[in-house]
């Protein structure tokens, strides 16, 4: 991105990370492409990464002459014509698609968020070394390289509290002062990129939007770790992340941020990025390293710990993006600095993928210490149709579901695991009262059966037969004893397992027989769905207040509804196959579950 400063002319820039381009953010950029050239419009033309609103893309920022930037929202090609023609040319700008920053919806999305991570993302161009200079870029590394001891950086990042943002919270300056005492003639550096967690985009989105920021925090580790070596491990999934990786990469070497002699400061560091083939059980960390190896990625017992005996053998330090992304900021903004936000024992600040059932999701950076509630309410704006809150999902497959009665829960290692769940990695799915916490259980054990690599056996087969067992209920045909036995295949599971992804595998079915167990109790004595999810189980009824506004008829998929316009519409059971698409569509709340009725096989 071209500083508008220095050419004095208006700048144009477009979101361009994944998220933006699925909104059609590329056919936004091509087509001001075009019209500068065919217009000769003296103006730059940029792109940049995800501001993280991303329930408002594509998303295009006007910058003016004198650097003032305004934020456009849900720009399609048409609407940037607008804005081209009374903005850019016509120095007005569009309110039509100006995001208010100073009140509603764009405003109560950020101002309770704090940013470290997220500071550059959607600011700068991530494919641009000279943008991340001039964003305090690589002061960090500088300073640690020409004033700074390999002591004196451990100390420092110990001090700020920074806690591993991968999911157990394990200090950081702690992992890293095991790597530096251990002896190795050489050491290596790791980023853990491996993201697999169903809803969860934060270490995406990082490295799509501010991949520098990750490869100065990964050059600070090697040096007060004393590697030489370091890899990326990053899904093949994220083809852009991967791109902007190896750009990144290189920009850093030919500068002499990476490289040979790093500043002249006889600091050797090469970094490679390592493309994962999509396995969620090489986001353990032994068994991510067997992948880096060319082996099957199946994790190991510990000890040895990495730090002592990892990547051939060698003592290896392991951060996840996140973790990675803070150091820069603790070195140049000091160690207090970090420790005064968040909680006692989790400081700093956290980022969250928001999604699900929510009406603002996105990327979210708030202090440790928030509440669940002002996440999802404040800056989520809760649900997108006024329904209750049920839960909230945290911590993907391996985390747990907080009912709505405990979200007053702050965010904070401690407080969160005593709910049942984890903090993980940082995936945050609401859930409404139109979720089957039965079906959610269910959905998670279906994943994680999917991808336990095998090794132990009630990692491989207590999954299968819990599996089984929420199959079964959610198709009508639970028994009295299947409670006790998902329970007990639950904690068998947990204590048995080798590895993270098989300990922590029954939470999701743990936490819902906690919070949730009437529903089971409903599902199997009863045969009974109240949320419409379990489709032997429930039936769909439209109430005396229908308007007649034909939008569950025309949206049905099996023509089931009968009814004429401005009159209340009918159901027929025998061609309704209860996909709860109805009930959706419905701005009335007309639509309502009902018991089980004769209804077409689905």
């Amino acid at each position: 991105m071209q500083n508008p400063n220095e050419h004095k002319r208006k700048s144009i820039v477009v979101g361009m990370s994944t998220c933006n381009i699925a909104s059609g953010s590329q056919d936004v950029y091509e087509f001001c492409r075009g019209e500068i050239e065919t217009r000769g419009l003296d103006v730059n033309l940029g792109s940049t990464g995800c501001l993280g609103m991303c329930y408002s893309e594509p998303q295009v920022q006007v910058i003016d002459e004198d650097g003032t930037r305004h934020l456009y929202e849900r720009v399609q090609p048409s609407g940037m014509l607008q804005i081209l023609e009374q903005h850019v040319i016509g120095d007005h700008p569009c309110q039509k698609w100006l995001a208010k920053l100073d009140k509603g919806e764009a405003h109560d999305f950020r101002s309770k968020q704090s940013r470290i991570v997220l500071a550059n993302c959607g600011r700068i161009d991530p494919e641009s070394i000279d943008d991340y200079l001039a964003a305090d870029g690589y002061q960090a590394l500088q300073k640690v390289l020409q004033k700074m001891d390999q002591e004196g950086v451990i100390d420092g990042i110990t001090a700020s509290g920074l806690r591993g943002r991968g999911g157990a919270g394990f200090s950081t300056g702690v992992k890293w002062k095991f790597a530096h005492q251990v002896a190795g003639d050489e050491k290596y550096i790791i980023c853990n990129a491996d993201e697999g967690d169903p809803g969860a985009f934060m270490d995406r989105t990082l490295l799509e939007s501010d991949p520098h920021a990750v490869l100065e925090g990964m050059a600070i580790g090697a040096f007060a770790t004393g590697a030489n070596k370091g890899y990326i491990y990053c899904r093949a999934e994220y083809p852009l992340a991967v791109a902007r990786l190896h750009k990144a990469i290189a920009q850093a070497e030919e500068r002499g941020y990476l490289g040979k002699n790093i500043l002249g400061s006889g600091f050797d560091l090469s970094l490679q990025v390592k493309e994962g083939a999509g396995a969620f059980v090489c986001g353990e960390e032994t068994a991510l390293l067997a992948s880096i190896e060319g082996q099957r990625g199946m994790p190991r017992v510990r000890p040895p710990f990495p730090a002592q005996s990892g990547l051939f053998g060698k003592p290896t330090t392991i951060n996840n993006v996140e973790t990675w992304a803070n150091v820069p900021w603790i070195i140049r903004n000091g160690a207090e600095a970090f420790a005064s936000l968040g909680t006692e024992k989790s400081k700093g600040t956290k980022v969250f993928a928001l999604a699900g059932k929510v009406k603002r999701g996105g990327l979210v950076e708030v202090p440790m210490g928030t509440t669940l509630l002002e996440v999802i309410h404040d800056i989520g704006g809760g649900t997108p149709n006024g329904r209750d809150v049920l839960a909230v999902q945290m911590g993907g497959p391996s985390g747990g579901c907080v009912p709505s009665t405990c979200l007053d829960t702050r965010i904070d290692y401690e407080e969160v695991s005593r709910t049942g769940a984890i903090m993980g990695s940082g995936g945050m799915v609401v859930l409404d009262d139109t979720s089957c916490m039965v079906e959610v259980a269910r959905y998670f054990m279906d994943f994680v059966q999917n991808e336990s690599c095998g090794k132990c056996t009630f990692c491989r087969v207590g999954t299968r037969r819990m599996l089984e067992i929420l199959t079964r209920i959610c198709e009508g045909q639970g028994k009295a004893d299947d409670i006790p036995l998902l329970e007990e295949l639950a904690y068998k599971t947990k204590t048995t397992s080798l590895c993270g992804l098989g300990q922590t595998a029954p939470n999701p079915v743990l936490t819902t027989l906690r919070y949730f167990r009437n529903a089971y109790q409903e599902h199997i004595e009863h045969h009974r769905c109240r949320a419409g999810q379990c489709r032997n189980l429930c039936s769909f009824e439209i109430t005396a207040d229908c308007t007649g506004c034909h939008l569950c008829l025309v949206n049905c998929p099996t023509n089931a509804i009968d009814g004429q316009k401005k009159a209340r519409h009918d159901i027929r059971q025998d061609a309704c196959i209860r996909c709860g698409v109805c009930r959706d569509v419905c701005r009335f709340n007309a639509v309502v579950v009902g018991p089980p009725k004769g209804t077409a096989s689905a």
